[in-house]
């Protein structure tokens, strides 16, 4: 009779069996239970996991929620007091944390880059010319500030209706497997929601972030130096010197507005007016970490140190190539929340470390007489013009 026998012949020995094995038998029945449910409902299983799967993430995303909402009214209350009267600074902010942009057709990669280039220089121009229209009373470099705030709450609203999303499909449809993903990334999903809020804190304030340690290091390369300062691009600035008979020139985002400028732009036109004199290329930028690794740890490499959509690091790259210029790269080790927070001490303290590298590299690599681009790439909010 099998398993159900066995049930059976439990049920009438209830009767005559001590108290004791009385509780052990009717322990053993209720797993005896619980294995038929499983057996005889396989759905089961899976639905008490759903469940409890769903439980979490609502958590979860109700903390997300608290989060993007925080974040959402303290870019409004900023945005508020450099608003003239009348403005209505909630839609506005809603509109814009709604924009897109979408990326060009890549079917034909034939000029697909400097088709990205054109559509994300465009929406850029755009978005930082609404955050104008609406804070009319803000200067230029805080104008610019403003703007990377409200980029860091769109991100935040973003990250929430993307978990919402597979969240509520997950429960609509009840399917495990798309909870399941959202179970496992939830965990850095919430670590990068929290970078976000931190990051709200900075750009309110004009506190310099961990994505600033290449700008800073430049700045502290030509600190105390005689130098030439002009800018070369759109929110790029040049600081031509001389260092141990070589010519210097170093790149950089203007600040202390929020601003990552247009460091390819201004090295191809370093390149046009110094030629052949120019012998190497050398970036600094900020880098991700692997869990465990140092924070503030500086490492050499080969190659255009610079993030984005990769138009930049593109245009780079081909200018090098074209004119068979090596490129070195300094990147300081830091997590993405340290990147996008205010710098920590360990980060600030690279940027030293670097200066003397970069320095070592220069009497190392380029002849006297001969011309070096040192690039310090980031965002350049709270570093000002040295």
């Amino acid at each position: 009779m099998g398993l159900f026998g066995d049930v059976a012949g439990m049920l009438s020995f209830l009767q005559f069996a001590p108290q004791q094995d009385l509780i052990s038998i009717v322990t053993s029945l209720i797993w005896i239970v619980f294995m038929m449910i499983f057996l005889l409902y396989p759905t089961f299983s899976q639905r008490l996991q759903l469940g409890y799967i769903l439980r979490d993430l609502e958590r979860r995303l109700n903390r997300l929620k608290a989060m993007r909402d925080e974040v959402r009214a303290r870019t409004l209350e900023t945005l508020k007091k450099y608003a003239e009267k009348g403005v209505d600074v909630g839609r506005e902010l809603d509109n814009l944390l709604l924009s897109f942009m979408i990326e060009p057709e890549s079917m034909d990669p034939y000029g697909v880059v400097y088709k990205l280039e054109h559509i994300a220089r465009s929406w850029e121009d755009t978005f930082e010319e609404h955050v104008k229209a609406i804070c009319s009373k803000a200067d230029r470099e805080r104008a610019k500030t403003l703007t990377n705030l409200v980029d860091v709450a769109r991100g935040m609203d973003y990250l929430y209706r993307v978990v919402r999303h597979y969240y509520l499909l997950g429960k609509k449809t009840s399917n495990v497997y798309i909870v399941l993903q959202v179970q496992m990334l939830i965990p850095q999903l919430m670590e990068i929601a929290e970078a976000y809020r931190q990051a709200s804190y900075a750009f309110m304030h004009g506190q310099p972030i961990g994505d600033g340690v290449g700008v800073l290091a430049a700045a502290k390369l030509v600190e105390n130096m005689e130098k030439k300062t002009y800018e070369i691009a759109k929110d790029t600035i040049v600081h031509e010197t001389s260092f141990e008979g070589r010519k210097l020139f170093v790149l950089r985002a203007a600040g202390p507005g929020g601003a990552v400028g247009r460091p390819a732009d201004g090295l191809l036109k370093i390149l046009e007016s110094e030629g052949d004199r120019v012998k190497a290329i050398i970036m600094i930028d900020a880098g991700l970490k692997l869990e465990g690794e140092e924070t503030g740890k500086v490492v050499e490499g080969i190659g255009a140190a610079i993030g984005g959509l990769g138009v930049e690091k593109f245009k780079i790259e081909e200018a090098s190539k074209k004119r068979n210029i090596p490129l070195y790269a300094f990147v300081i080790y830091q997590s993405i929340g340290e990147a996008i927070t205010p710098m920590k001490e360990s980060i600030a303290k690279a940027a030293d470390e670097v200066v003397e590298r970069v320095k070592k590299l220069i009497t190392s690599k380029v002849e006297e007489g001969f011309s070096v681009i040192v690039a310090g790439i980031g965002n350049t909010v709270g570093i000002g013009v040295t």
